[in-house]
C-alpha cells in the first residue's frame, strides 16, 4: 500500500520547548530566536552580544531527529530566525540543570574556575553540551574547534577546554540521554511533511516541504527572500536593520540535503547540505578541503549555513566557490520542472550579482573527483587562524603530464568582485616544468594582469597581490614534492 505524501499547508510554527510543544500562528518572519527567547519566552539567560555570529554569547542548541537518532547542534540565535526552528526542540542555558543539580559541563566549569565576568559563559556552556552529547570522546583539537565560535576574553580558554575535557568522553549521562526516546518520539510527531505558511501574502515566513513545493512559491513570489542556514540574511536584519518582509525558508524541502553522485561521478551536494554534513564528502576529494571547512566559520555556522546558501550570496570572499571552481565545479538550478547546468564561475556574473533568473534557485552544486595525473591545493589566509574571513583563497588543479603541467584551473576569492579564474596565470603555468622553478615566473608574473585588488579592512591591495603569489608558489613546491616542509603546526601537507 503507498502512502501519500500529506500536502495540506500548516499555519502555525511548531517546536519544543521545555517539555512541551510550543505552537505559534503569528510572528514576524524577520524575528531571530534571540527575539522570541529574551522579550517572548523570558528566557534571558542566553545573552545578546554581537549580533552577527562571531561572539557565541547567544549560543543555543537545536535537538533535530538525523538518521533516526537525536543530534544535539550548537547555533547563534541571534543570527537564527525564528521560523527556522519548526520541528526541532530548543535547548538554553536555563533548562540544563536538573532541579537543584547542575549539569556535568556547569558543575566541571564551576570545578575548573571556567568563568569570571560570566557574559560569555551561557554559550560556552551550551558549546560544550553540544560537544558532550556528540557521541564522541573530546580532545583538545575537538574542543578548540568547537570553541572557536565563542569568544571569552576573562577567563581564557585553559580552564574552558578543561571543562570539556573533563566531561565530554562520549556516553553522556545526564537527563537529556536518558529522556532520549521519549524526546525523539515527541520530535517524529511534529514531523507532518506539511509546507507550512504563517502570514499572508504580504508578509509571511514559508517553509516548503518539497521541491515541488518550492519550485510553486518561487515562481508566485519571485521577490521573496530565499534563506537556508541565515548565516549572512541574518546580518541583513541585525546590522543592516533590512525588513524582509517575505521569507522562505529551504530547511524543510525534502531531497534538498541530499548527497550523492552525477551522472559523471562528481561529487553531487544538495543545496540544503549543511557545511558541516559537506566537511566529509569535501575532505574525501581532497585533504585540503577537510582543512577549508574545519576554518569555515564556527561550529555554530557550520551547523547553520548550507553549500547552497554559500554559493547562492554570491559573497567575493566566500571560500566555497573558489575552491569548488578549481576543481571545474557546476551550479545546478531550477525554476519550475526545468533545471540547468553552468560552470560555476559562470554563475557570479557581478557583485552580488548571479546568472539566477526570478524564481529560479539553487539545487546542487558538483565538484568532479581528481584523475590520474591532477593535483590540487586549496590555501585561505586570513588575520584569525580560526572563524575568520578571507584575505585571500586561492585554489589550483594542475593536470600533469609526466612533470610538465599540461593545463592548469586556478581560482581565487577576495582578489576581484566574485569569484574569479586567474586565466592568464593559467595559460602562462602550460608547459612549466615541476623541476624548473625558473618556469613558473611567467605565471606569478601573470597574477597581477589577472587581478586588481582592493584595498580594506582586511588587507591592502599589494598584500592580496603578494599573498597570491605566494600561495601559487607555494602550491607548485608542494605539487612538486619538495623535501622541506611548507606547512607548520598541526597543518600537514595534502599529500
Amino acid at each position: 500500500m503507498v502512502t501519500e505524501r500529506r500536502t495540506e499547508t500548516r499555519g502555525r510554527l511548531q517546536f519544543r520547548f521545555r517539555g512541551r510543544e510550543v505552537a505559534l500562528t503569528r510572528f514576524s518572519p524577520r524575528a531571530t530566536v534571540l527575539d522570541w527567547l529574551r522579550e517572548d519566552a523570558l528566557a534571558k539567560g542566553t545573552k545578546e552580544g554581537c549580533g552577527e555570529g562571531d561572539c557565541g554569547a547567544c549560543t543555543v542548541v537545536l535537538a533535530r531527529l538525523r538518521g533516526g537518532r537525536l543530534r544535539y547542534d550548537a547555533v547563534n540565535a541571534c543570527i537564527l530566525l525564528l521560523g527556522q526552528i519548526d520541528g526541532a526542540e530548543l535547548i538554553t542555558i536555563e533548562d540544563l540543570a536538573d532541579g537543584d543539580a547542575l549539569h556535568p559541563v556547569q558543575r566541571a566549569m564551576v570545578d575548573q574556575h571556567g568563568s569570571q565576568c560570566g557574559f560569555c559563559t551561557p554559550g560556552v556552556v551550551m558549546s560544550l553540551f553540544a560537544a558532550y552529547h556528540s557521541g564522541v570522546p573530546a580532545t583538545p583539537a575537538s574542543l578548540n574547534d568547537q570553541l572557536a565560535g565563542n569568544l571569552c576574553r576573562c577567563t581564557g580558554y585553559r580552564p574552558i577546554v578543561a571543562a570539556g575535557l573533563s566531561t565530554c568522553d562520549g556516553a553522556p549521562a545526564d537527563r537529556y540521554a536518558r529522556t532520549g526516546e521519549e524526546r525523539a518520539a515527541a520530535l517524529e510527531a511534529l514531523a507532518d511533511g506539511r509546507d507550512l505558511f504563517v502570514g499572508d501574502e504580504a508578509r509571511f515566513f514559508a517553509a516548503p516541504a518539497s521541491l515541488e513545493a518550492l519550485a510553486a512559491l518561487t515562481a508566485r513570489f519571485p521577490d521573496a527572500i530565499l534563506v537556508a542556514g541565515a548565516t549572512d540574511v541574518g546580518l541583513w536584519i541585525t546590522k543592516q536593520l533590512r525588513d524582509l518582509g517575505r521569507i522562505l525558508w529551504l530547511g524543510r524541502v525534502a531531497g534538498l540535503d541530499a548527497v550523492g553522485e552525477a551522472a559523471d561521478g562528481a561529487l553531487a551536494l544538495g543545496a540544503g547540505v549543511t557545511l558541516l554534513d559537506a566537511a566529509p564528502h569535501l575532505a574525501a576529494l581532497h585533504p585540503d578541503l577537510g582543512e577549508l571547512m574545519r576554518r569555515f566559520g564556527s561550529a555554530q555556522v557550520r551547523a547553520s549555513g548550507t553549500v547552497g546558501g554559500n554559493i547562492a550570496n554570491g559573497s567575493p570572499i566566500g571560500d566555497l566557490a573558489p575552491a569548488l571552481i578549481a576543481l571545474e565545479g557546476r551550479v545546478v538550478l531550477r525554476k519550475g520542472t526545468e533545471t540547468r547546468r553552468l560552470p560555476l564561475e559562470e554563475f557570479f556574473i557581478g557583485y552580488g550579482k548571479q546568472d539566477r533568473a526570478p524564481g529560479e534557485f539553487v539545487l546542487a552544486v558538483e565538484a568532479p573527483r581528481l584523475r590520474e595525473g591532477q593535483s590540487y591545493r586549496a590555501f585561505k589566509i586570513s588575520k584569525r587562524l580560526d572563524e575568520d574571513i578571507s584575505a585571500v583563497m586561492l585554489a589550483a588543479r594542475l593536470d600533469l603530464k609526466g612533470r610538465r603541467v599540461a593545463a592548469a584551473r586556478i581560482a581565487c576569492g577576495g582578489m576581484a568582485a566574485t569569484p574569479k579564474r586567474a586565466a592568464n596565470a593559467e595559460r602562462a603555468l602550460i608547459g612549466a616544468s615541476l623541476d624548473a622553478p625558473e618556469t613558473w615566473r611567467a605565471a606569478l608574473d601573470a597574477l597581477a594582469s589577472d587581478f586588481a585588488p582592493l584595498t580594506d579592512m582586511r588587507a591592502t591591495a599589494a598584500y592580496r597581490m603578494t599573498a597570491a603569489r605566494n600561495i601559487l608558489w607555494k602550491t607548485l613546491v608542494e605539487i612538486a614534492g619538495a623535501g622541506a616542509p611548507t606547512r607548520v603546526g598541526a597543518l600537514h601537507a595534502a599529500e
